[in-house]
């Protein structure tokens, strides 16, 4: 008995010396530093700590800071243990001796006496280092000690994608890292999900590595799947899709097994995001939910961002445009919100969370419903990770790929980009048939190049329609049939402006079946009631509003409020459905499904990315009018989600109201339009006033209205604004460069624009300015000056184009005046000589006018239009084997 103890003793001994042998032998034993050891400056002070080693630091950040000499034998990454005390959530950040700062998101202790803990890894080099430990931008969590561990050489598991791009798994602390052209941009990421228990990717014990080939709308590659076990009752599966021909991957995070469900997931946290930017300008972007409470982007200094962005961020040196976008592409189960905060110019934290909610920003009141309930396997999104040279690029490539991965569900739309004129600009609440008709006629008989390129324009009557009958509803329909136009209606499918119990219409119910219960009780946003999109009582009344709009022969729905259907419930009549994501895309099909084939949809206040498959315009911001003040927040908006055009058909600016402010307010509100997408006028043009002048002079000036109608797609120059607007946007169609100039200030701006930001190489350019008709030339730098509350639209040719700008244009040929009355001419951009054919054709296409012309030089004979109606021409001209078209509108 006592040689057995004995030789237990002595296998016990050995085995814990093989142990500190092996732990001394590489360095792996833990270092622990105490806060209060450190050097306090800014007001930080030592405090009693009953369950901490000691005494903890306190007073930390805005001005606070301690700062610690660590020590180390050998330059490498380390594992570092953070204790920290902290009664509400908190943000400490490290700077360990040169390097990028670390921000260090802390979530409640438990109160200011109860400790916790988190790990980040951390490069030290060898001898001392001075880790800095601070927050400029608020207060900081009390600080008690951390431990250094150095981490070993792992055992890894290499996912190659793109040119020079892979991850790098560690089997062995379950955390991976993303490197894109060989430099590491995401270091040491986790994976975690919360349902029934908290599953964290760090905790699980085996890791396992399997691939598979997989086809997507994006295309074809390579499923690479590792699989953790052990530790945890749920399996979890971190997952990688990488793409054959794309320089990004996406990635997720799953629970498989009994009990899977989850109402957070979290498939990437990150303490040090390094996109590699360089020195400059470095900007981080706030994405909102949607595109209400006048809501707006915001591109916050890298070093000052401490923010959730909704669905999206990018992180970018605004200077060399390098970027990096983070976001998800699936919005079926999950709302996903991408927090940021900024630990240096160079680095960030960034955790991407499935099961994110905000009052404020997606208006929800309680927490995120479960996903998969009763289902053995959860998933996250997946969320891409793509770097780009060009932070506008990786923008573009999110919204193509969640085009792609979330396609439409509303029918295609192939006729030309709509031109639009909707009642709540200016008439609001007192419509009636006889305003309704008189608009009718003023673009019918006053402004008749207000049309997009089929000659076709839609007259949309917003809310009050109701002010009349159905009976009126169809004579307003038929009177814009028989003047040529199209008629469109408004309706806000998901909200109850009653708020009182009464019945639904189309139903036998009554409102409080169908209301939506939050809390126990209705949820007010906007002044309305938000109703339950699964329930019967809601989609009967969507099929009695939608069958009295077929009936009357609406062309188009403009649909509103359709974020009340999103919000997290506590139930809904769809007992399958437990999240706001899915109510909304049980609603938006079955609203989709009533509405048919054979309008145009066009959304207002809805969620910014789940409404695309709905969808075929959308508002980019909502409520703004006439100023240059909504001028500024509509392209505030532009600047920051303008590649939402990838996902919608068009964007709009919302309305375009001349009303009494003056020219240069109108000029920029009705350029605002054409940068965002498509014009939507909104004066009441059913009464005089200087709004009609304005809008026969403007919606007429058939140079800016060429480009209106153009498919082409706008690029801000700059995201360097914060929460403002940008001042210069820019597109391109074959060899003409357009770029849209805007000064939101009171008074006069000189603007001097290097012309690598907006496209063109070096050398001599030709300019027009397209609202005054006026010429110039510049070289290098394009020097613009506007006076206050202004803004300018100039097609620039001539000289080198930026063979690297992916944007798309037009010869600067062009017909004057435009609109005319008696006669017309043609300026050629290549002067002719000789005879040259010319032929007129009306919108259906029949020939009025046909001469052989001789031309010397720039311009035509002048051609005689007197005897033609009014309206919309297209005039041909063939000479030297070369045919040109231009559109022109007889007053």
């Amino acid at each position: 008995m006592h040689a057995k103890n004995s030789t237990l003793i002595k296998r016990g001994l050995n085995r814990l010396l093989t142990a500190v042998f092996a732990a001394l032998s590489i360095g792996s034993y833990a270092q622990t530093y105490e806060f209060e050891g450190g050097t306090l400056s800014g007001g930080a002070n030592i405090q009693g700590c009953d369950a901490c080693s000691g005494s903890i630091v306190g007073n930390l950040g805005q001005g606070g800071a301690v700062t610690v000499s660590a020590n180390v034998a050998a330059a490498g990454w380390y594992k570092l243990q953070l204790f920290y005390a902290t009664g509400d959530a908190r943000t400490i950040r490290m700077t360990a001796g040169s390097a990028p700062g670390i921000a260090i998101p802390c979530d409640p202790s438990g109160g200011w006496s109860t400790a916790a803990s988190k790990y980040i890894q951390v490069y030290l080099n060898a001898g001392t280092t001075a880790i800095v430990w601070d927050n400029s931008i608020g207060y900081a969590p009390n600080l008690d000690k951390f431990t250094l561990t150095p981490v070993g050489a792992p055992q890894t598991q290499i996912i190659s994608f793109g040119t020079d791009n892979q991850v790098v798994y560690d089997l062995d602390n379950k955390t991976y890292d993303v490197y894109f052209n060989g430099t590491k941009v995401v270091v040491a990421a986790t994976a975690s999900a919360y349902g029934n228990n908290s599953n964290i990717s760090t905790g699980y014990t085996t890791a396992a590595y399997s691939s598979e080939s997989f086809t997507d709308n994006i295309g074809s590659g390579t499923k690479h799947t590792i699989t953790l076990t052990g530790g945890f009752t749920n399996d979890m599966k971190q997952v990688f899709y990488t793409y054959d021909d794309k320089d990004y991957l996406a990635v997720q995070v799953a629970l498989t097994g009994t009990g899977a469900n989850c109402y957070k997931m979290i498939p990437l946290t990150s303490y040090q995001v390094a996109p590699n930017l360089g020195s400059g300008d470095t900007r981080a972007v706030f994405v909102p939910y949607d595109n209400d409470a006048w809501i707006r982007y915001n591109a916050y200094p890298l070093n000052a961002a401490n923010f959730t962005a909704s669905e999206v961020t990018n992180i970018y040196n605004n200077d060399s445009r390098t970027g990096l976008v983070i976001g998800s592409l699936n919005h079926d189960h999950w709302k996903t919100g991408v927090t940021v905060s900024g630990g240096s110019s160079q680095t960030a934290y960034v955790q991407v969370i499935a099961g994110w909610g905000k009052s404020d920003i997606t208006r929800d009141l309680r927490g995120h419903g479960w996903v998969s309930v009763g289902q053995s396997l959860c998933e996250s999104p997946k969320i891409m990770i793509n770097a780009n040279n060009d932070w506008r690029e990786a923008f573009e490539e999110f919204g193509s790929a969640n085009a792609a991965l979330n396609p439409k569900y509303i029918y295609d739309w192939t006729a030309p980009k709509p031109m639009v004129w909707n009642s709540w600009g200016a008439m609001q609440t007192s419509i009636n048939l006889a305003k309704s008709k008189a608009v009718v006629d003023f673009f019918a008989d006053d402004c008749p190049a207000f049309r997009s390129e089929d000659g076709t324009m839609y007259v949309d009557l917003d809310s009050y329609w109701d002010n009349m009958t159905d009976a009126q509803l169809a004579e307003f329909v038929n009177y814009c049939h028989s003047h040529g136009l199209k008629a469109g209606i408004y309706w806000a499918p998901f909200v109850d402006w009653g708020m009182f119990n009464r019945p639904v219409e189309g139903s036998s119910y009554q409102y409080n079946q169908c209301w939506t219960k939050v809390n126990g009780g209705q949820q007010t946003l906007d002044g309305a009631f938000a109703m339950d999109p699964t329930h019967p009582a809601t989609k009967l009344r969507i099929d009695y509003f939608i069958n009295r709009f077929h009936t009357a022969g609406f062309d188009m729905i403009k649909v509103d409020f359709l974020t009340h259907a999103s919000v997290e419930a506590d139930s809904y009549y769809n007992y399958q459905v437990h999240t706001g994501m899915e109510a909304y895309k049980e609603g938006m099909q079955y609203l989709i499904d009533a509405i048919g084939d054979d309008m145009l949809v066009n959304a207002a206040i809805s969620p910014n990315m789940a409404t695309g498959p709905f969808a075929h315009t959308r508002r980019i911001a909502c409520d703004a009018y006439s100023g240059i003040g909504d001028t500024d927040y509509t392209l505030n908006s532009t600047n920051y989600g303008w590649w939402q055009n990838q996902m919608y058909d068009y964007l709009d600016a919302d309305n375009i109201v001349f009303g009494n402010v003056s020219e240069g307010q109108n000029r920029a509100r009705m350029l605002s339009g054409v940068v965002t997408g498509f014009l939507m006028s909104g004066d009441d043009f059913s009464v005089s006033g200087p709004w009609q002048a304005k809008a026969q002079n403007l919606l007429q000036n058939e140079l800016v209205m060429d480009v209106a109608r153009k498919e082409m797609k706008w690029r801000p120059a700059d995201g360097n604004t914060g929460n403002a607007a940008g001042k210069i946007f820019y597109t391109r169609e074959n060899d003409t460069v357009y770029v849209a100039v805007f000064n939101y200030l009171a008074g006069s701006s000189t603007l001097n624009i290097p012309v690598g930001r907006i496209g063109l190489g070096a050398g001599s350019h030709n300019t027009k300015e397209l609202y005054s008709n006026t010429t110039g030339t510049f070289s290098d730098v394009f020097a613009v000056t506007l006076p206050g509350s202004d803004a300018a639209l100039y097609a620039i040719y001539g000289g080198l184009l930026d063979t690297g700008s992916a944007i798309a244009n037009s010869s600067l040929s062009y017909t004057y005046p435009n609109p005319t009355n008696d006669h017309i001419t043609v300026h050629f951009a290549d002067a002719l000589s000789g005879e040259a054919n010319f032929a007129i054709h009306d919108l259906a296409g029949k020939q009025v006018w046909s001469a052989t012309l001789n031309v010397d030089g720039s311009e035509s004979p002048a051609i005689q239009t007197s005897s033609l109606a009014k309206g919309f021409y297209l005039l041909t001209v063939t000479a030297q084997g070369k045919t040109q078209n231009f559109k022109f509108i007889r007053n």
